[in-house]
Order: structure tokens, then sequence, then C-alpha cells
């Protein structure tokens, strides 16, 4: 769900809050902190609708594999049953599969709520320095705001693309880094970002 044409309206952007110089304009720190805002929506857009497509296939496996049990079931007699109960324990134990596989993208699911309550919560904490004056033209205060965001996520992925955009690269190209560390977790590669997801 990205952006079709790759654009974005927000290219000047970059922070220079940890080392301020002349250069430095809390106009800047705010352009940056909304590039960062666009980067995690997007992010979390296109990883939901990851889980919704999982979720959606998961629940129309189960509902076939269920069937063929059904069915399976209305002809087993005493004679067939060794049959028929190899047929249903291979059945049943993809369905067990697939139970696992909607679990895990429900738990996904609920992670990226998270993270866009994230999102919201570090806009309401921008709103609050940008009318703060006395925060708003202090350098150490941006810096103090972007430390505290940085600090909650939870993916490395999510920090790897912190640090692009508040070293001014695009969003796309942020978004691409993030899609890279964040498949290569998925993909079992060890990772010390702590996002690994566990069935209960």
């Amino acid at each position: 769900m990205t952006n079709p044409s790759n654009q974005y309206s927000i290219k000047q952007h970059g922070s220079s809050s940890s080392n301020p110089d002349l250069d430095w304009s809390q106009i800047k720190e705010t352009i940056t902190m909304l590039a960062l805002a666009v980067a995690q929506v997007e992010s979390s857009m296109t990883d939901g609708a990851q889980s919704v497509d999982t979720l959606t296939q998961s629940f129309t496996h189960m509902a076939h594999y269920i069937k063929k049990i059904r069915t399976v079931t209305q002809k087993v007699t005493p004679d067939t049953l060794p049959t028929f109960q190899k047929v249903i324990e291979s059945t049943a134990l993809t369905l067990e599969e697939n139970v696992q596989d909607a679990v895990v993208a429900f738990q996904f699911y609920d992670r990226i709520s998270q993270r866009l309550d994230h999102v919201c919560n570090s806009l309401d904490q921008l709103g609050g320095l940008i009318n703060d004056p006395a925060a708003l033209y202090n350098p150490s205060s941006w810096h103090s705001l972007q430390e505290k965001i940085k600090s909650s996520y939870s993916m490395e992925a999510e920090r790897i693309m912190f640090e692009h955009i508040l070293r001014g690269h695009s969003i796309q190209d942020a978004l691409e880094i993030y899609r890279h560390h964040f498949n290569k977790n998925e993909e079992g590669e060890p990772s010390d970002g702590g996002d690994e997801i566990e069935l209960f």
C-alpha cells in the first residue's frame, strides 16, 4: 500500500539537533518529524495489509479443510476407517498450521496498532513542543524529543528507518531500508531488536 508514484511532497528534511549549526532551523526539524510520521504510517499500512492477506488466506484454507474433513467423515465406515484416518489426520495437521498462521497474523496486527499509537503520541508531543516558545527554538528540546521517540521502538527496522529520516534520506529510501531489515528478520536471521512474535 505504498505511494504508487513513490513520490512524497516532503523533500528537504534532516535533523541537526544533536549538533546544531548556523543553518539549524525549527522548521526543518518539524518537517523531519512529519517525514518520520509519514514513513511510520506508510510502513504500518503496508505491514497491516500483509497481515490481512495472511488472515484471509488462512481462513479460506481452514474453511476448505474443515469441509474436507466433514466430507470424509461422512464416508467413514468401520471397514474404511484405517484409510480415512490417515486423510483426516493429514488434513487436521494442515488445519492446525493454518490456525497458527492466523494467530501470528493477529498478534502482528496488534503490534501494528501499537506502532500507530506511537505515531499519534509522537505527533502530540511534537505539537506540544511547537506550542512551547522556550522549547521551539531550543535544539536540545528537539533532540530530546527525537531520542524519546527512538527509545519507544521495539523493532530494529524501525530504529534504522528513524536514523535514515533524521539524516535526511528520502521517505522512499527510508521505507526501502525498513523493508529490507524487516524482511531479513522475518526470514529468521538473528536480530537484537526484540521484535520476534511468539505463539501463545
